[in-house]
C-alpha cells in the first residue's frame, strides 16, 4: 500500500484491519498532532504520550467510528485528549479555548455522550446565572451559548461593545468564584461541541 492513497480510503483500509494503511495515516498526522500538543502543553514527553494515545484510540475504536474527514476527527481527537490532560493537571483549560475561538474550520465529531452532558450543562448553565442582572445574563448566553461575537451582541442589543464585554466579564468573575467547576466543565462541553476543526 503506497501513500498516494486518500484518507478516505486508506481509513477504509484501518477498518478492514489493515495494519499498513494505519502507519500511512500515522506517518501522515503523528508531526502535526505531536507538534500542537507540545504546542499548548510546553512538555515533549506529555505531547508525546497524547500523541501515541489518539492513534491507540483510533486503532481500538476503528471498528465504531465512523468518520466522514479523517483529518477534522483526528484533530478534534487530539485536542479532546489535550483537554483531559489540562483537566488531570488543573491546568486553565478556558484560555486554551479561547486561543481557538478565531479559527473557522468545520468539524467532524461523533462523542454523542459529551454532547448530552453539555446539553445537560446548559440547563445548569441558566439555573446559575439567574442571581445575575437580566441584561448581564442574556449578554453571556448570546457570547457563550449562541457564539455571537462581541460586536454581533452590542448591535443587536443597541449597546457599546465595552459594555458587551464588562457583562462578559462579570458573568465569568461569578461562576469562577462561585462554581469553578462548573466553568471548567462548560469550557470542555464547549469546546468539544464548537470545536473549529
Amino acid at each position: 500500500m503506497n501513500n498516494d492513497f486518500s484518507d478516505h480510503e486508506l481509513w477504509e483500509g484501518v477498518v478492514s484491519d489493515n495494519s499498513r494503511a494505519f502507519a500511512l495515516l500515522y506517518d501522515r498526522y503523528w508531526k502535526k498532532l505531536y507538534t500542537t500538543a507540545r504546542y499548548y502543553l510546553k512538555d515533549e514527553a506529555a505531547a508525546e504520550e497524547i500523541t501515541h494515545d489518539v492513534f491507540i484510540s483510533l486503532w481500538e475504536k476503528r471498528k465504531s467510528s465512523k468518520i466522514e474527514n479523517f483529518q477534522h476527527y483526528i484533530q478534534a481527537t487530539a485536542r479532546y485528549h489535550v483537554y483531559k490532560y489540562l483537566k488531570a493537571a488543573k491546568i486553565n483549560c478556558v484560555e486554551y479555548l479561547d486561543q481557538f475561538s478565531e479559527l473557522n474550520t468545520p468539524v467532524v465529531y461523533n462523542f454523542a455522550p459529551e454532547k448530552l452532558v453539555y446539553e445537560n450543562m446548559e440547563g445548569q448553565l441558566a439555573q446559575l446565572l439567574k442571581d445575575l442582572p437580566r441584561r448581564c445574563q442574556e449578554i453571556f448566553w448570546l457570547s457563550r451559548i449562541n457564539h455571537l461575537s462581541n460586536q454581533e451582541i452590542a448591535d443587536r442589543l443597541h449597546i457599546s461593545k465595552r459594555t458587551v464585554e464588562n457583562q462578559i466579564t462579570l458573568a465569568l468573575k461569578v461562576l469562577r468564584i462561585a462554581y469553578p467547576q462548573f466553568l471548567l466543565a462548560a469550557a470542555i462541553g464547549d469546546f468539544i461541541l464548537h470545536s473549529p476543526f
